[in-house]
């Protein structure tokens, strides 16, 4: 990507989808190819937010809005001051997502999805066990609902595609939607 000319325009994507699914792994690619192109960009972790912004709060449904509200509040500062925000949160309910899509200009959401019984295989902390054995209660996908975005601008398959494949699909949305150019 050197030796051309590279320009953005302030924009979040939104990555979204059960734990284990790979939002990290693909915002962080995104996120270094952005960099090396010469991009302004932050990644808003969902477990480095929690520890770090949302301190305190726990899983009930009241906490996981307010802990995307500060996420989509943050996104919307950094976006209108010319930074790509990502953020690669489980985001369990579509009305807040939609709520943090209304209040950001160039919002893009990926949907990151993977069946429960790959994510469950993936699992190296043991979450997925625990839950199914009640041992988490209010655990996403297990004993807490999380409702797919219905129109989201990507849906990654990551129990079918590459890493690589998935990253360049949302590259590509970025191109297309003319938020990042060449």
């Amino acid at each position: 990507m050197t030796g051309r000319s590279f320009t953005h325009q302030g924009f979040t994507l939104w990555f979204t989808g059960l734990s284990g699914a790979g939002k990290s792994t693909i915002s962080r690619i995104i996120e270094k190819r952005l960099r090396e192109a010469g991009a302004r960009v932050e990644v808003l972790d969902g477990d480095v937010v929690r520890e770090n912004l949302s301190k305190g709060l726990g899983f009930s449904k009241e906490d996981r809005d307010i802990n995307i509200r500060r996420i989509g509040f943050v996104c919307e500062l950094l976006s209108r001051n010319g930074v790509i925000a990502i953020v690669a949160a489980i985001s369990p309910y579509r009305a807040i997502r939609e709520e943090i899509r209304e209040r950001i200009l160039n919002f893009v959401e990926i949907y990151v999805e993977c069946p429960i019984d790959v994510v469950s295989e993936r699992d190296v902390k043991g979450l997925y066990k625990k839950a199914m054995a009640g041992h988490l209660p209010q655990f996403t996908g297990v004993s807490d609902p999380y409702e797919p975005p219905l129109h989201p601008e990507v849906i990654v398959h990551s129990a079918s595609e590459t890493t690589e494949e998935s990253t360049n699909k949302v590259w590509a949305k970025l191109e297309e939607l003319g938020l990042i150019s060449f």
